[in-house]
């Protein structure tokens, strides 16, 4: 996350919500929702079994999925910087889950599936979800459940918020909302069903390439107080490698889709965007899937592109670094990130900082920049004198069980035993980071005494006061929101967290629930490398990635040293001092698992989390009615295209609108712009989407009472544009007063000349 100002007032708005308990949300059963047809899995999957198959010889089940996740676009608060004045006006860019199905041919239940999601985070609420969705799916979807499903998020900050399942999260977003919610689980179940039904047999290679200026570290100071001799072993204070799965099809050698992981926080657009996107992840996705689809063999006709987040903790797309924004330029302070003591000012710079643009332009080169990396390294891996990859050998494993960290007794690796705490947010998490400050007198680097008014801790006590042991065991962390111990009027942030690994021979996977920094994702790769040589686990050198942040945020998860200096990272570590060792100590334990057949997995269950979906508050508006005008038809337009413009232009039209919330046309579009067919050619093509980056779809409230509004088509005409006749074509859907009725309806543009 990159700030979060409005939680210090969060008492009032508590109050508010016990008040008005008894409007909780009407919540839609899942299985209701979904229409899931059964259908058989093409590319010869009955095949798959066959006895002669060997996955020791590279043979996987391989399967790749896209589906459509976008939420409300309009009305809904963003989830990621905590700002409330950060409510949806748009769309720039569709949101997708990206699903990877990986599994042994010969052992239907030995799978694995990894979701990549152009949201915030994984969350406890959208993975149960999920997990009933795919229940609900019948026999053929049974292999898919707790152990070997993993959700992940891209860490984007430029999404509709108001899906997640505990209430820290629920209230910048005025509480919990059923659409937004359900259109991630259904998309992602979408996905899912997708890459089932593209099974086919395949190998996997795994590669990577150094990418140098897609991120830097945000968080130096804290970072430079891990011990000397260990950042010696390291050359940048960021991870620099970015490693792709390819996913090659044997029998055609195409390949079906990538996986990488590469860490750099989805914080490009900045806290002043209202237009929903992916933000670099997202565009680095759609420019790679598109780049590899256009006349290329070399892939499927469905290729798939997912770019998860790795140890993303203290990293930054911001990477001119940050700077003052109060007229004097200069850097800002590096133990605190102060510009004149002031917390407010200090802004990180993308490549295109000086665009007042939403940061549009630095989003778009930070994913291209991801993109191409990636694109170089495979188009590497499909040549034929590749030898910088490895094919991946072995059998697959899954594990995940549940953990109650609010009071984890275990050996610390100095020896001495020590403990996790029940939840807690320091101050240092109100001042928010160079991506996204926070608000107020609050600060970064402020262990022992606070250094901010009293008037936080009258804050802080109304909620819950920590208790001495509470604090004792938080040290030197300053509690501000004592988030583990307050559960009215339910649980404020998660206790118990997912501990989950995943094995595809000899590469293992480190899913986590939190946003592990530089440092500490170094180490926890480490431990897991080690403790597979000591298990023998594979006669490969383990090759070892960590995902997430998956299944639930769990905010931060930085190491002891950076946690005594309590700048963002730290304080946001929820657990105390030791949550990551707990976390690399709950790993080494379950590992030996991954070592056994499915059956043989006897990892307990864990304590169940709560799942708040049916009595989660909300205070988000519904759609009332939408209303023409007077003298108006829906889609008709009411200002109108030129007669002509060049390519690098911006073109746009104003329809009479309707609120999008009515209907997301998830898998569809609002907005297209079309090229009219020519005396040569007849045809209308569609040439652009509200999918592409280049349409923008805005919407405006013009009147509450009337319920009149207007949408704004922007166009961004490309540098490659081919001449010719162009137009816009508005899709709408408009509710009827009284009855409710839902009715779509489209307008269209006048024609442009494109020159």
């Amino acid at each position: 996350m990159g700030r979060a100002p409005a939680l210090v007032a969060a008492t009032a708005i508590v109050l508010f919500f016990i008040i008005c308990s008894q409007l909780q949300n009407e919540f839609r059963p899942l299985g209701s929702s979904l229409s899931i047809l059964k259908q058989a899995i093409r590319h010869g999957c009955t095949s798959h079994y066959a006895p002669h198959l060997n996955h020791n010889s590279g043979d996987y089940v391989l399967g790749v999925g896209k589906a459509d996740i976008t939420g409300p676009v309009v009305e809904i608060d963003f989830m990621g910087y905590a700002n409330t004045s950060q409510l949806g006006t748009g769309l720039r860019q569709r949101l997708f889950s990206r699903a990877f199905i990986i599994g042994d041919p010969e052992k239907p239940r030995e799978r694995v599936v990894y979701l990549v999601l152009d949201t915030q985070s994984g969350d406890t609420a959208i993975r149960y979800g999920i997990l009933q969705g795919l229940k609900d799916m019948g026999q053929e979807y049974a292999e898919y459940g707790s152990n070997n499903v993993a959700v992940t998020g891209t860490h984007s900050h430029s999404g509709p918020g108001a899906w997640l399942n505990y209430l820290l999260p629920q209230i910048t977003t005025r509480g919990f909302d059923k659409q937004s919610y359900q259109a991630i689980v259904d998309g992602t179940l979408l996905s899912i069903r997708r890459a089932h039904e593209s099974l086919a047999l395949g190998r996997l290679v795994f590669g990577s390439t150094r990418l140098n200026d897609a991120n830097i570290n945000r968080s130096q100071f804290a970072y430079l107080a891990n011990p000397e001799e260990e950042r010696a072993h390291h050359k940048d204070s960021v991870e620099k490698e970015l490693t792709l799965l390819n996913f090659q099809r044997a029998r055609d050698g195409k390949s079906m889709g990538v996986l990488t992981w590469f860490p750099t926080h989805g914080t490009s657009m900045y806290g002043n965007n209202t237009l929903v996107t992916g933000d670099n992840k997202g565009v680095a996705a759609y420019l790679l899937e598109k780049s590899m689809r256009l006349g290329n063999d070399s892939v499927t006709e469905n290729f798939v592109a997912g770019f998860s987040q790795a140890n993303v903790g203290d990293t930054s797309p911001n990477v001119l670094g940050a700077y003052c924004e109060d007229g004097s330029g200069k850097q800002c302070s590096f133990k605190a990130s102060l510009c004149g003591g002031k917390n407010e000012p200090c802004h990180g710079r993308g490549p295109h900082f000086n665009l007042n643009d939403g940061g549009a332009r630095s989003c778009y080169e930070i994913g291209k920049r991801q993109s191409d990396a990636a694109q170089s390294l495979l188009q590497s891996m499909l040549s034929s004198d590749d030898s910088n990859s490895s094919v991946i050998l072995g059998p697959i494993r899954s594990l995940h069980t549940f953990k109650d960290l609010s009071n984890y007794t275990f050996e610390h690796p100095n020896g001495t035993i020590v403990t996790t705490c029940p939840a807690a947010l320091g101050y240092g998490f109100a001042a928010g980071t160079t991506d996204g400050p926070g608000a107020f007198d609050f600060k970064q680097n402020s262990s022992g005494d606070a250094n901010a008014s009293p008037v936080w801790a009258a804050v802080r006590d109304s909620l819950h006061k920590p208790g001495p042991e509470q604090k004792a065991c938080q040290a030197p962390k300053p509690i501000l929101l004592d988030v583990g111990e307050t559960s009215q009027p339910y649980q404020w942030a998660p206790n118990i967290v997912d501990v989950q690994t995943l094995r595809i021979g000899q590469l293992f996977v480190i899913v986590s629930s939190g946003e592990a920094t530089t440092m500490s994702g170094r180490r926890w790769r480490q431990a897991v490398q080690s403790r597979a040589l000591e298990l023998r686990m594979t006669t490969e050198n383990p090759i070892v990635v960590l995902g997430g942040p998956a299944n639930t945020y769990t905010h931060y998860i930085a190491t002891e040293e950076e946690y005594d200096v309590q700048r963002y990272e730290g304080a946001s570590t929820l657990y105390g001092p030791h949550t990551l060792n707990a976390h690399i100590d709950l790993t080494k334990k379950t590992m030996p698992y991954l070592a056994t057949k499915r059956g043989e997995n006897n990892t307990e269950a864990g304590p169940v989390p709560p799942i708040n979906i049916n009595n989660s508050l909300s205070f988000i508006t519904p759609v009332v009615y939408d209303s023409p005008g007077f003298f108006r038809s829906f889609g008709d337009v009411v200002s109108d295209v030129n007669h002509q413009y060049s390519p690098g232009q911006l073109v746009s039209a104003t329809f009479v609108g309707a609120n999008p919330r009515s209907n997301l046309r998830l898998e569809g579009t609002f907005a297209s712009v079309q090229r009219i067919g020519d005396r040569t050619n007849g045809q209308t093509t569609t040439v652009a989407t509200d999918e592409d980056w280049e349409l923008i779809y805005r919407w405006r409230r013009t009147n509450g009472v009337t319920g009149t509004s207007e949408v704004t088509l922007t166009w961004e005409i490309p540098e490659d544009t081919r001449s010719g006749l162009y137009r816009f074509l508005y899709n709408g859907d408009s509710k009827t007063i009284g009855s409710g009725k839902i009715s779509p309806f489209n307008g269209s543009s006048s024609s442009f000349l494109v020159a």
